[in-house]
Formats: C-alpha cells, structure tokens, sequence
C-alpha cells in the first residue's frame, strides 16, 4: 500500500507517496566522521516500534522493571520517552516543511535532533518532524507520529514472495568502493550477532570458512569459550538445501521485516538482513588460483579484479550492544557478562 504522511494540524501534504519497508538495521548506526547518504531508499518509509526524541532518562534514574517494561533488559546510556512509532523517511521524499531555527542543534557538522523536531509545516507551523544529517548519522527525516497522518494513496503494494525474492537476488555488496567494509554490512551482522550469541547457549560455534567465517568468526572466536565447537552454524532459506547444522541464518523479509520460516525448524534460526543474507548466499567466492604459462597476446587481463578489504572485518559495536540489550535473554549472566564486557571497551 502506497501511503502519503500529511500534517495532523491542517491536513497540508508532507511527503510524496511512499511504500513501506522493513526498518533497515543501520537506523540506530553510528559510523565514522563523515557525511553518510539517506537512511531509506527512494519511495520508502519505515517505522521505528520504540520511542523516539526527547524527554530522555538517564539509566541511574530508571528502575530494572521499568526499563523492562519499555523492552530494554540491560544497562544503556539513557533511553527516550518520547513516543513510540516515528516514521522515517529520505530527505528528498519530503514536502512542504521549513526548519525551525532555534531547533536547529547539532554535534558537529549537522542536524541531530537533540533539541526535538525541528521541521515545521508550511501551511500551519506545527512542528511535524526532525531533520537528521550531522555527521556519523544517516541522513532521515523522522515523523513524530503524534504529529502526522497516514493517508493511504494507492491500490494495496503485493508482498513479495520468497520466490520473487530470490529470483531479484538483490544483495548489498560486503565492500565500498574505496576498499573499506560496508557500515551496512557491519550492522547488520552486528544485529544478527546479539541473536546467535543468544542462540549459541553459552558454547562455541564452529562456522563454515568463506565470507560467512569472515563476518562471524572472529567475534564469535572472542566472545564465546574456547574450545572444541559444540554447535554449528549455516545459512538456510529458500533456494537452499536444508543444511545440517544447530543454529541457521535466515533472511529478514526486505518489506515486512519478518524472518523466513524453515519448513523443518529443527534449527535455531538467527535473522539477518535480506540483501546481506543474499549475498552471502548466492554470490560467487571467485578465488584466484595460480596459472602456468602466459597470456597469448590480444587477450585482455581480468577486470575488474575482485575487491579485497583494507582490513579485518568487525561488526559493528554500538549496534551489537544496543540490540543485547534489548533481547530478554541478556538477563542470564552468560549473554549478560558479554554485554558489560563489551559496554566497558573504548572501540
């Protein structure tokens, strides 16, 4: 379903129609000291299920229980009290907004939104959302939701189906061009991380070796005991083979964010973002392999040559840490001693 947000005091129009997607794993992501692109794609909107924006609580002045109750199991920083729901969508889907001056704080090179919404409507002045683009941030516009309307715009939006899916193989390269590690990348595996920790019981893991021993092996070598791998992990999802193995990596739907349900459900299944899913499923591992002789003369050198990372992959540790703490499990004191250890480390 196409959907267009409009002003809740007068009605006015705020955004161009926009389908809804699965809320990317980045959107609480910070990375870097640079200028980042859009958080969402063209065309797109997400919603965040957790409070957004201030009034903010310092952890000190908030009780376990009532933590809890706001879905955080372990210690963070501080958490919102601002409501729950915030619509995100790309800066260029946005219309009929202005800033507003004095709301207009932040870190270092932009926007942060610390001092509330700072988009006004044009039509009423109400103030209808934040504008995010300091530096470290991906770049949103962010919809307090008491402040906006959904009105739908078009015909219903078909759910793709897994077959669809697979046939698009739509995958996010692990890579950038300048030879770094996808931030992408290194937040997702970070989110699907917290939940095998969760899964691996407390026993180490034994991964397959590839990419897939890349983005987890490392972390997973660290952070769990040593020792002989007591369980094992794979992908699985559809156009796979059912792999035999405790604890499987399975997509995330790109529109509904649901996890792929295996037919057999044997395995524990860990969630993981679609495109990366896909492209640690499907990609080609081109290797080079030593070659005797030389190349006859006219044929040309392979290109482009397969990129190679700069340096080791790490998943991202703000992202590991804030989705720990929001799963129950963290209150065992296994997955809870990971948790502080990794809240205590300068990076």
């Amino acid at each position: 379903m196409a959907d267009v947000f409009v002003c809740a005091g007068c009605g006015a129009g705020l955004t161009a129609s926009l389908t809804r997607v699965a809320l990317p794993a980045r959107t609480h992501q910070r990375y870097g000291h640079d200028l980042l692109p859009a958080l969402m794609e063209q065309g797109t909107y997400a919603v965040d299920p957790e409070p957004y924006g201030p009034p903010w609580r310092l952890w000190d002045t908030l009780g376990a229980d009532e933590a809890a109750a706001r879905g955080v199991f372990a210690p963070v920083p501080s958490l919102s009290f601002g409501p729950p729901g915030a619509i995100l969508v790309a800066p260029g889907d946005t219309r009929g907004t202005v800033l507003i001056p004095e709301r207009c704080d932040g870190y270092c090179l932009g926007l942060d939104g610390r001092a509330g919404p700072n988009l006004a409507c044009t039509h009423c002045g109400r103030a209808v959302a934040t504008r995010i683009d300091d530096c470290t941030l991906w770049q949103a516009v962010v919809l307090d939701p008491t402040a906006v309307h959904r009105i739908p715009s078009g015909g219903p939006d078909p759910t793709a189906d897994w077959a669809e899916l697979i046939r698009d193989r739509r995958s996010a390269p692990p890579i950038e061009p300048t030879g770094g590690w996808s931030p992408h990348w290194e937040a997702a595996v970070a989110v699907a991380l917290a939940h095998l920790l969760a899964a691996s019981g407390g026993n180490r893991v034994g991964v397959p070796a590839g990419l897939l021993e890349t983005a987890f092996g490392r972390a997973l070598d660290e952070l769990l005991p040593t020792g002989p791998a007591a369980k094992t992990l794979a992908l699985a999802g559809p156009g796979l083979p059912t792999p035999a193995a405790d604890i499987v990596l399975v997509p995330q739907h790109p529109q509904t964010g649901e996890a792929w349900q295996s037919p057999s459900g044997t395995a524990a299944a860990v969630p993981l973002a679609a495109d990366v899913w896909m492209y640690l499923a499907f990609h080609p591992d081109r290797r080079l392999v030593p070659a005797p002789g030389t190349l006859p003369d006219g044929i040309l050198r392979d290109d482009p040559l397969p990129q190679h990372p700069w340096g080791a992959f790490h998943p991202d540790r703000r992202v590991l840490l804030r989705t720990l703490s929001r799963l129950p499990a963290v209150r065992e004191r296994r997955l809870r001693a990971i948790h502080d250890r990794l809240g205590g480390r300068p990076s």
